[in-house]
């Protein structure tokens, strides 16, 4: 038996990258995984299969945050699947990984549109899924952001996104402050260069990789399964004593100049 067994989660984003391997990694412990994802109805089918193939469980969820209704129109799709294979809704662990980080630049090229649907799909949409997952929660319930090194990182052009991802942070430590009497967590995983499919492109250059090795601590590329590691662990019995937390899942990112000679 898993460290999950008769678990339910729900990931959101779940589909592709770090999300996907999160979805994995949480079957892969005997959770029942929600695979949530906004349009891509094969790759979230892919997902589930390779889950039910390997021995677990996994359903689809789909809606697209940043849309009137978003959160209700993935909560009923939730509960939806989960009357149908437990006979009622509940909820054990939710990760709040999907996001978007396309935006128009910094402080100069930034658009209201750009700026406010960022923050729609990255502060909101994750602020009431949690609202709206509590009632399916009980005591021992584990709740996982997905931030981004960036917060502590000045990187060119990511201004706005990690603005979000800074507000993702406050809400982690407020939130577990007031549920804590509930017996629920709430941490962050702040992951830092990860090879994605959306990266991989940029990650796969040598002169990439060795910029990245130079900046950080352990001299390589994050993978999915780096991150999906951490998140695994924050949804175990084994972290209960953890909440308010954010986790540097980066590899040890710009911590200052290296020791020479």
């Amino acid at each position: 038996m898993g460290t999950l067994t008769g678990n339910v989660a729900l990931v959101t984003g779940g589909s592709r990258g770090i999300g996907r391997a999160i979805c994995l990694g949480l079957a892969a412990e005997g959770a029942l995984v929600a695979v949530h994802y906004a349009e891509d109805d094969a790759a979230a089918k892919e997902v589930v299969t390779d889950i039910e193939q390997a021995g677990g469980s996994a359903l689809p969820v789909r809606g697209r945050f940043g849309d009137d209704g978003d959160v209700d129109t993935v909560i009923s799709a939730l509960e939806a699947g989960l009357r149908e294979r437990l006979g009622r809704p509940r909820l054990d662990i939710l990760v709040n990984n999907a996001a978007i980080s396309e935006s128009a630049g910094g402080i100069d090229g930034e658009t209201p549109e750009a700026f406010d649907r960022l923050f729609a799909v990255n502060v909101r949409a994750p602020f009431f899924l949690i609202q709206r997952a509590l009632p399916l929660m009980s005591a021992g319930g584990r709740i996982i952001n997905i931030g981004s090194g960036a917060t502590r990182i000045a990187l060119p052009g990511e201004l706005a996104y990690a603005m979000t991802k800074a507000a993702m942070e406050n809400l982690t430590r407020n939130a577990a402050n007031d549920l804590g009497a509930r017996g629920i967590t709430i941490n962050m995983v702040s992951p830092g260069p990860t090879r994605t499919e959306r990266m991989a492109a940029f990650l796969d250059h040598p002169q990439a990789q060795a910029a990245v090795a130079a900046n950080q601590a352990i001299e390589r590329v994050g993978t999915p399964q780096d991150v999906a590691d951490v998140v695994t662990f924050l949804a175990s019995d084994a972290s209960g004593w953890l909440t308010a937390n954010v986790l540097d899942a980066t590899g040890g990112s710009y911590l200052g100049p290296k020791r020479l000679g």
